[in-house]
């Protein structure tokens, strides 16, 4: 590498060895910083939680490309991201080295830099569940997968067939969904309820998530980490459609989840076995949550029984909207944006614990 330092070796080196795509992003990365990414790539799978703005161009009504979301994010703009701000997608890509924001897959014209660095293909309303992302006009899991099919081609068209291996087989991958499988299918529908009690449901979605994870692996991933479902009873929503006259914690919610993460731990112990090589690791996120929601000055935090849009209680999508909801005073004291969904405040301390904990069994 020390001959490339030579300017005349360095520029044959780049006349003939590299594609035209390739000049352009090595030209902007001239003046970029140094430090190298600790991954090539991040590309994320999921729901609401990590949409930047999937669901923006298709037909849903599970959308926040309006305000007042995104009212903290750069611009002041909204993006289609479920946030006043950054979701936990933006703060990994940044914590990794690879870019400040993860931006969305669908609709957007990424210049081939912000292509081979990851992208999200996330729908807000998506499941385990296909009935969820059905009921919902989100983009299921199966089509995410499809998506990513295509992300490849185009990958591999900027940068050649040999680095595009490298590219996908050392990229983070980051699966998270399945709160809109207990929040939005099981509890509020007859849709499963029928055939189905909370624990023939949860091994239900354990089989869905492991032929998700079985099916990213055989595309190439070998670094994946599986959020686990959250403490989803005690989101707003949640509290006030199923916690009594005194809004408190939806219990058979929270039974769904934790039976759910129980299980899936298990399950990725034996795909971990069946692909030996891969690094798979469940992000358990149930009791940091749980904490900030129950003692959230420990955070930082104050409110964590209602969002800061609208009343708090009810308000998410487009029910949270600039003309019949109004916004509180402020934002920093509250652990949920919506009735669903949290702060950028929220997910900084929720990605701080994560990185540290699970991250760097993957890298």
């Amino acid at each position: 590498m020390r001959l490339l330092r030579n300017p005349i070796v360095f520029f044959f080196f780049v006349f003939f060895y590299l594609s035209p795509s390739e000049v352009e992003i090595l030209a902007m990365a001239k003046d970029s910083p140094s430090t190298a990414p600790l991954v090539p790539a991040l590309i994320v799978f999921g729901d609401s939680i990590m949409d930047p703005g999937n669901n923006n161009d298709i037909n849903t009504i599970v959308k926040s490309n309006f305000p007042p979301y995104g009212v903290d994010f750069t611009g002041g703009k909204p993006t289609g991201r479920f946030c006043n701000g950054r979701i936990p997608s933006d703060f990994i890509a940044s914590k990794l080295g690879l870019k400040e924001d993860l931006p969305a897959y669908v609709g957007a014209n990424l210049a081939p830099e912000d292509l081979i660095t990851g992208v999200s293909f996330a729908s807000g309303g998506a499941g385990y569940d296909p009935l969820t992302s059905k009921v919902a006009s989100a983009i299921s899991l199966d089509q995410q997968l499809e998506l990513f099919k295509a992300y490849k081609e185009k990958v591999r068209a900027i940068t050649g067939e040999d680095r595009a291996a490298t590219v996908f087989s050392e990229s983070l991958y980051i699966v998270c969904i399945g709160s809109d499988d207990v929040a939005n299918t099981y509890f509020p529908t007859p849709l499963r309820k029928r055939t189905y009690d909370v624990p023939s449901y949860a091994n239900l979605l354990v089989g869905f998530a492991s032929e998700f994870v079985q099916k990213l692996i055989k595309m190439g991933a070998k670094k994946i980490g599986v959020v686990g479902i959250p403490p989803i009873g005690c989101v707003p929503s949640q509290r006030t459609l199923g916690g009594g006259i005194f809004r408190a914690c939806a219990t058979p919610q929270n039974q769904l989840a934790t039976l759910f993460n129980s299980r899936v731990s298990t399950e990725i112990q034996r795909i971990k076995t069946k692909f030996p090589g891969t690094r798979l690791v469940l992000a358990d996120i149930y009791g940091i949550l749980y904490d900030i929601i129950q003692r959230p000055k420990n955070y930082g935090l104050e409110i964590s029984a209602k969002g800061c849009c609208g009343t708090g209680k009810l308000e998410v999508s487009v029910l949270c909207n600039s003309l019949t909801s109004s916004v509180c005073s402020n934002v920093s004291k509250y652990v949920f944006w919506d009735s669903y969904h949290p702060t950028e405040k929220t997910y900084k301390v929720l990605v701080d614990f994560l990185y540290e904990k699970y991250i760097p069994q993957l890298i």
